[in-house]
């Protein structure tokens, strides 16, 4: 298959990695070996003050939406067994003792019937999720300015709350399938057959064998179209999306007032949005940028005059903040 030059932001994510690798020991104990700011935090109060009048006086927003923010807005399933896993996976829950949703990606399933049966009940549930009350603060936030969004979500909420133009998925969207031997460049639907595969499945934990999915091209088994089940398709599909953040960067680079926000960025994937939004804060004039997260407050010394990091929820910190601009 062709594959076209990297964009400017796919580079910035490729340096990244290599310091992800370097210090891979600092950041599995939670940590960055980034060297952080020795400023105090100020009050929460003043930080949502500040982050909501940076909103009203910035040209241009750029969200960076991790794993955080979709647990933030009820996406808690993945990785405990809580009341809204047992919600939407019950029956697997009960049969396999399964720990949370993404226990039932390594779990050692017996046939590739149960396999597709849990797997097409996990999509299911994501793609028929409505937009969670995070989004929805941030569609009255955003409203009225110029943004753009960035996710590693592939959950499919950024693409229903925002026009799909304004959103780059750079790890995949639960959407679509692919070839696992990339015998194609193509992505193609996944949404009707994930919704057949629940309703012939219906009190089971199976689906028909029939209804495992194939490439149309090559006949070898499919798998949705994100990182983590096999070999990723980094192809037309992908580059898209990587240049739609990168013209967007490139587009609002030299703006008066050019804005960042992270929101639940974790320890796992800190070179997608994290680094390289530090990265351009710190060479780009008139930049800010304010992380938000529940578990950690890294504020990288390069940029302690020209961000904050807020430890807090998101739900709250963008109900807060909404509340701020009176939106």
């Amino acid at each position: 298959m062709e594959q076209l030059g990297q964009t400017m932001y796919e580079k910035l994510v490729m340096q990244t990695q290599l310091n992800y690798q370097n210090y891979f020991g600092a950041y599995a104990q939670g940590g960055t070996p980034v060297a952080l700011t020795n400023k105090k935090p100020l009050p929460y109060d003043e930080q949502i003050k500040i982050l909501a009048e940076k909103i009203e006086e910035a040209d241009h927003i750029i969200i960076g939406g991790a794993s955080g923010l979709s647990a933030a807005g009820g996406g808690d399933f993945y990785y405990e067994n809580n009341d809204t896993f047992k919600k939407y996976f019950g029956k697997f829950e009960q049969k396999y003792d399964l720990n949370g949703a993404f226990s039932g990606m390594t779990y050692p399933w017996k046939t590739r019937e149960e396999y597709w049966g849990y797997l097409a009940t996990f999509l299911n549930t994501t793609l028929h999720a409505e937009v969670r009350k995070p989004f929805k603060d941030l569609q009255a936030i955003l409203q009225g300015k110029d943004y753009f969004i960035l996710t590693t979500n592939q959950d499919t909420q950024a693409i229903k709350a925002f026009p799909e133009d304004k959103v780059a998925e750079i790890q995949g969207d639960h959407r679509f399938f692919q070839c696992s031997n990339q015998c194609t460049d193509q992505v193609w639907d996944a949404v009707k057959p994930v919704e057949e595969m629940v309703e012939a499945m219906g009190d089971d934990t199976r689906i028909p064998t029939d209804m495992i999915p194939k490439c149309p091209n090559c006949g070898a088994e499919a798998f949705p179209w994100t990182r983590g089940y096999g070999n990723f398709l980094e192809g037309t599909k992908y580059q898209q999306e990587y240049q739609k953040i990168s013209d967007d960067v490139v587009a609002h680079m030299h703006d008066d007032h050019l804005l960042f926000i992270e929101l639940g960025v974790g320890r796992m994937t800190p070179m997608f949005i994290q680094e390289p939004f530090w990265a351009l804060t710190t060479s780009l004039d008139n930049t800010y940028d304010v992380m938000v997260n529940r578990d950690y407050q890294f504020l990288p010394k390069q940029i302690e005059d020209k961000g904050q990091a807020i430890k807090a929820d998101i739900d709250q910190v963008l109900d807060d903040v909404r509340a701020q601009l009176n939106r």
